[in-house]
């Protein structure tokens, strides 16, 4: 009597559990998300969707929403576009840090994920402390290293805020003295500025500071 051949059934398919590779998908879907809506305009089950993985999953991975926003803001600040190391201890940072500025503000050009994750995360209290504590443990911090003389905290935080500022103007509303000057103009009028705030002096021999 022939036996009965037994259909084993075969496994069913499974999402790769490498590790580094999950988390990697979720920092990347949350990136995006944060960009887009903010803190608040975001939540974890539409960025594990993004990431093709369930809510409990990025849980396990991040342990909260607050714990991966936080990582999410530090990633952003540990390569910057703008506040490099070659551009801030540079023989002329001032220059240089507004020719950076201006280009990533130019018409065209994608604004940085992390200038965007800040602005549309603003106003959520929760979201603005943990950018404080980032923006302190990065730019400030690597800024206020460059700089010599008094109130070196107070001037890196400025040169921050003019940064941010610009970004605002310029890139986001498009405010039309800024959106549509000039390149070079803009360049003489903030190259002087940054440089001011770098030196902690007045610029020597610039005229635009001649009657300050």
């Amino acid at each position: 009597m022939t036996k009965p051949v037994i259909q084993i059934p075969a496994p069913a398919r499974q999402r790769n559990r490498n590790a580094a590779a999950t988390r990697q998908a979720i920092l990347a879907s949350a990136r995006r998300a944060f960009a887009r809506a903010g803190y608040d305009g975001v939540g974890v089950r539409e960025i594990a969707a993004g990431a093709g993985v369930t809510a409990m999953l990025v849980n396990r991975y991040f342990g909260s929403k607050e714990q991966l926003f936080t990582e999410v803001v530090a990633r952003t600040m540990a390569a910057p576009s703008i506040l490099t190391q070659e551009t801030i201890n540079s023989p002329t940072p001032g220059e240089n840090l507004a020719a950076a500025l201006i280009e990533q503000t130019k018409a065209g050009v994608t604004p940085l994920d992390g200038f965007l994750i800040t602005l549309h995360s603003a106003s959520s209290k929760r979201a603005a402390k943990i950018g404080r504590k980032q923006i302190e443990k990065h730019h400030q911090k690597v800024m206020t290293a460059a700089l010599r003389g008094d109130l070196a905290p107070q001037r890196a935080a400025l040169v921050l805020s003019l940064i941010a500022g610009f970004q605002v103007m310029r890139q986001m509303i498009g405010l039309s003295a800024l959106a549509e000057a000039d390149p070079k103009a803009l360049m003489k009028i903030l190259g002087p500025v940054f440089q001011l705030l770098v030196e902690g002096e007045r610029p020597r021999g610039n005229k635009l500071f001649d009657e300050i």
